[in-house]
């Protein structure tokens, strides 16, 4: 039974890369859809699709070995528009490297997106 939805599916992804697998299968659900989209668009992972098993469904994708960690952010801390480069800090090993996805009220972006504009809460780190 999985509990942690984002970890796993960030777990997921890492693991695949380390061992040098092509593509994996991780759990599927919105906010997923949203973070590998986030991804997708950062250049860290290739395409993925859906695969509807019945139960939840899963999400296939394409590993391009451009991560280097990523991970779930527990506890989910809240943050202003003017505190992104506390975070960078702490989750990013070098500035400009790497994203946090924050989930803010215009959905889920990129701290690269939402720095000096809006705030929210961290969801995860990639870099």
């Amino acid at each position: 039974m999985r509990h942690d939805l984002i970890s796993d599916a960030l777990s997921t992804i890492k693991n695949g890369e380390t061992v040098g697998k092509r593509s994996v299968s991780t759990p599927a659900s919105k906010i997923i859809k949203n973070i590998l989209l986030i991804m997708q668009r950062h250049n860290f992972i290739g395409n993925f699709e859906f695969i509807d098993d019945g139960k939840g469904g899963k999400f296939k994708v394409q590993i391009i070995k451009a991560i280097n960690n990523c991970g779930a952010i527990r506890p989910r801390f809240s943050i202003k528009k003017d505190q992104y480069e506390k975070y960078e800090r702490r989750f990013l090993p070098a500035a400009g490297f790497g994203i946090l996805i924050v989930s803010t009220s215009k959905g889920l972006l990129a701290h690269i997106d939402a720095k000096n504009k809006i705030g929210g809460k961290l969801i995860a780190y990639v870099y």
